[in-house]
């Protein structure tokens, strides 16, 4: 990560972009952080570097992602948020290891296959991929199959998919309790 040109050390934007993506805290929250800390750097400031610096510390992330399962389960629920209705696309391995998760506003065979490609190009790709009575999911993965000639077993057992079934009470805990998305 490049910090040249920038007015503080690599270690303070580093500290004040955590303090943002972290913990959900507003901008001027972070200000206020770092005025403690004995830094002065204003709100405005910490927005630039968050829009600036969060796309290289993704990128970092996700090479140091410890690897997933070839077991998937797979999965969607509707959530609600800022007063708008939509789904959110979740897979994780057997051990409960979170794979990946994509947020659409419709539910339908596009958003799915768009996740399920999404999740495999960021990770590897599974063998078997166990999944609801989802019409949408099934015809996505099918799709995938044929597209791309593999073959990942598709297998509807809702027992199996009971991991990310429970996982979505929390989400729409923490979404609804203010915490955000």
């Amino acid at each position: 990560m490049n910090t040249k040109g920038h007015c503080y050390p690599k270690a303070i934007i580093l500290q004040a972009v955590y303090f943002k993506l972290r913990f959900t805290l507003s901008y001027r929250d972070v200000e206020e952080i770092m005025k403690m800390r004995g830094i002065a750097v204003d709100h405005a400031t910490i927005q630039r570097w968050v829009f600036k610096f969060t796309p290289m510390i993704e990128s970092q992330m996700t090479k140091r992602k410890n690897r997933v399962g070839a077991s998937w389960r797979m999965d969607e629920t509707d959530i609600k948020g800022k007063g708008i209705w939509c789904y959110l696309y979740r897979a994780v391995d057997k051990w409960s290891n979170t794979v990946d998760f994509l947020l659409t506003r419709r539910r339908q065979r596009m958003s799915a296959q768009t996740f399920l490609i999404k999740a495999i190009k960021n990770n590897c790709r599974p063998t078997v991929i166990n999944i609801d009575k989802s019409g949408s999911n099934t015809s996505a993965m099918r799709f995938y199959n044929k597209r791309s000639f593999s073959n990942i077993k598709i297998r509807q057992c809702k027992y199996l998919n009971n991991i990310v079934e429970q996982d979505h009470r929390f989400i729409k805990w923490r979404i609804q309790n203010g915490l955000g998305f």
